[in-house]
């Protein structure tokens, strides 16, 4: 691979090939650790880790999902499926000359501080361990590989099968069974449309009530209608218009026998399906609330409802993972770690996050944005403010999102268009800050 690295990313799917893309614009020396045999990350269907099941589609529309310099083609459906997404992702790397600076088949072990400043990376790899020392670190390992399980603690014992969405990869794991689908995200809103077509019965319990969103609205894809109200308005009357939007056009969920939300619009990751409220309507998937006990093979529901089932699916999310980092970087954990802008460790010059966030959009603009900042930093045209200004910046960002979201991750959560502005003035000030410093 040519000279040694002065950076080293880890990961290879979006966040990382976008880190490395920006390293490389800037002139900068950097290798990506991607423990596949191949980049995409966990759009690659069949990959180690990879969640993605075979009627996978993306969420976020095309137009504002797609790279800023790397538009998806225009031919494409508006929600392309993983193959697509997979594919796109290969060509930005091959487009922009980025594969020969991914080492593949490399899983990241350790990293940390090391002498003079540097950081000692170590990784497996098939012709035996590697060891690098580099000028930084770049994290872009994404966080949607090592499942959640559910939470314990419901009386009784379960007969049922168990399944993690993170282990489902199409309707053939579904046919003739008894399914119930535990979540209310977008892999859970996905299964249950999948079951309902291929399953005996099909149950989908829920513990709180989330807003489910049509994929489109008035003829657009739905998130292009808040994208345009995210450029003129705040979040509050962006809510209460959308809110509004969807009262009258598919009405609230209790109307499908889904829970009411228990938070308002834009305070949630949003769930997005054209299907489920369609296979609800016909009695194709049935809604239920919280589990309240297991009975062997029946499942006992908060309202007191009983029902058989042989198949019960946990759609109850990932853990963030970083185990390769030295403990003491982390404090409190990898989802509460305070970083400057998303970005930046306030303790531990050099290293720093590309993905590590929560948007209530596409992730793929805004992890394109993080990186560019990051290789401004490391070229030397963007300069952090002082120590002090950067934990101010943090405690009012966490502030701002325990109000909007609670305690459900605030340290991660970011609104995609304000997010994005932010990124963009930030790097704008970081650089009037290193010109200022000459």
């Amino acid at each position: 691979m040519g000279a040694p690295p002065r950076v080293a990313v880890v990961g290879a799917g979006a966040a990382g090939l976008a880190t490395l893309k920006a390293l490389t614009d800037a002139g900068i020396t950097a290798v990506a650790y991607e423990s596949a045999d191949t980049v995409g990350g966990l759009w690659v269907y069949g990959a180690p880790d990879s969640p993605a099941y075979r009627t996978l589609h993306l969420n976020t529309s095309r137009t504002r999902t797609q790279f800023a310099d790397h538009p998806m083609p225009a031919d494409w459906p508006d929600y392309p499926d993983h193959t697509r997404v997979a594919s796109y992702l290969h060509d930005y790397a091959r487009r922009f000359g980025l594969l020969d600076a991914v080492a593949l088949r490399h899983t990241v072990t350790h990293v940390a501080p090391g002498a003079d400043g540097r950081w000692t990376v170590r990784a497996t790899a098939p012709d035996g361990p590697v060891e690098v020392d580099v000028e930084a670190v770049v994290v872009a390992n994404g966080h949607n590989r090592v499942p959640r399980p559910p939470a314990p603690g419901y009386p009784g014992d379960c007969a049922a099968e168990q399944l993690h969405s993170h282990d489902y990869r199409g309707p053939e794991q579904l046919i003739g069974r008894r399914v119930l689908v535990v979540g209310g995200g977008n892999s859970a809103m996905d299964i249950a449309v999948d079951a309902s077509h291929a399953a005996r019965r099909t149950l989908l319990s829920l513990r709180r009530g989330v807003w489910v969103v049509p994929k489109y609205l008035l003829g657009r894809p739905s998130d292009t209608l808040n994208g345009a109200l995210a450029r003129r308005l705040p979040w509050r009357l962006r809510q209460r218009i959308s809110q509004a939007m969807l009262a009258a056009t598919v009405g609230p969920p209790p109307r499908y026998g889904l829970p009411a939300p228990t938070h308002g619009f834009l305070q949630d990751h949003p769930t997005l399906s054209d299907a489920l409220l369609s296979r609800l309507t016909h009695g194709a998937v049935e809604a239920r609330p919280g589990i309240a006990a297991f009975h062997g093979d029946r499942v006992e529901f908060t309202d007191g409802r009983i029902d058989e089932v042989d198949l019960v699916v946990w759609c109850t999310g990932y853990r963030v993972a970083v185990d390769f980092l030295d403990p003491a970087l982390l404090g409190a954990g990898p989802d509460t770690l305070p970083l400057y802008r998303h970005v930046f460790h306030l303790d531990a010059p050099g290293l720093a996050f590309v993905g590590l966030m929560q948007s209530t959009g596409a992730a793929f603009p805004l992890v394109e944005a993080q990186a560019r900042l990051v290789a401004a930093h490391l070229a030397g045209r963007y300069a952090l403010p002082d120590p002090e200004r950067q934990r101010a910046a943090c405690r009012a960002e966490l502030r701002a999102a325990t109000a909007r979201w609670g305690q459900r991750r605030p340290a991660m959560r970011v609104d995609f268009d304000a997010y994005l502005a932010d990124l963009r003035r930030e790097l704008a000030a970081g650089a009037r800050r290193a010109q200022a410093t000459r």
